[in-house]
């Protein structure tokens, strides 16, 4: 019974948030649905030290440990609907791996942004991604977490940690409301590698199609797991050598000329 604090604070979210309910707004033709898990995230922020004081950095720590635990039963559950829909997935296993080039936007859309906004090389880590586990993995091995890569990579990966899972359960609510695409369609739009934002944008889609509930779960968690397995390469092998060809692009269009490192390298070889 360790941190009996934190697991009454968590309780009390838990009760709060599911007395609350799904509230469903409607918006033109559509709605938006805002679910328990959403209450509950704004709630255990506003609960940190920089807000009420009522979380203490150390039980922000301990909850932090505990996250994987909890996420790794969310994936156990997940995998006992998986397996009832496996011919299904497998049928639709071309989608699910061909989805994963949608990784490369990010480049083509953030770069430009970052550059834009003044970032320097901070951009290829912030924006050749996501910004996950793995990708995090990538940017230190190949140019360290104290590089200006390193910052950008985790800045976003703190961003989204924070505020995605919102940001997705929303999304979903509006993406199937308003564009002309199957929620299953959706439900695999939402495995991007995060389990938590995999579940705000799958649980906002299982609110409003119940019928559909179980194979949206299962189409989210498989596309969720083989994001996992197949991102890192196509980060490895596409996002990031994209991502470094786009900043030295935007970064000429931008100030006239190359990334000052790119100088200070064409001179060294210069005068060797």
């Amino acid at each position: 019974m360790k941190n009996l604090k934190l697991h009454l604070i968590v309780l009390i979210i838990i009760v709060i948030s599911e007395y609350i309910g799904n509230i469903s707004i409607s918006v033109g033709i559509g709605k938006i649905v805002l679910l328990p898990m959403m209450y509950a995230l704004i709630m255990g922020v506003l609960t940190a030290p920089r807000f009420t004081k009522i979380s203490s950095d150390k039980e922000i720590h301990v909850a932090s440990g505990l996250l994987g635990i909890t996420l790794m039963l969310l994936m156990a559950r997940y995998g006992t609907l998986v397996g009832p829909t496996l011919p299904k997935i497998l049928a639709a296993s071309p989608a699910l791996i061909l989805q994963e080039l949608g990784n490369i936007g990010t480049a083509f859309i953030g770069i430009p942004l970052a550059v834009f906004i003044g970032l320097k090389r901070e951009a290829i880590g912030a924006a050749h991604s996501i910004a996950r586990e793995p990708n995090i993995a990538l940017i230190g091995e190949k140019f360290g977490l104290d590089s200006a890569e390193g910052r950008g990579v985790m800045g976003v990966y703190i961003c989204g940690t924070v505020i995605g899972t919102i940001f997705f359960g929303l999304r979903a609510s509006i993406a199937v409301s308003y564009l002309p695409l199957h929620p299953i369609a959706l439900a695999m739009a939402s495995g991007v590698g995060s389990a938590s934002m995999m579940t705000a944008s799958v649980g906002t889609l299982s609110a409003m199609y119940p019928d559909l509930a179980d194979q949206l779960v299962a189409f989210g968690a498989a596309s969720n797991m083989l994001s996992g397995l197949d991102g890192i390469y196509m980060s490895l092998w596409l996002a990031l050598p994209l991502s470094e060809w786009m900043y030295r692009y935007c970064y000429r269009l931008k100030y006239g000329e190359y990334p000052p490192e790119e100088v200070k390298e064409e001179k060294k070889e210069e005068e060797a």
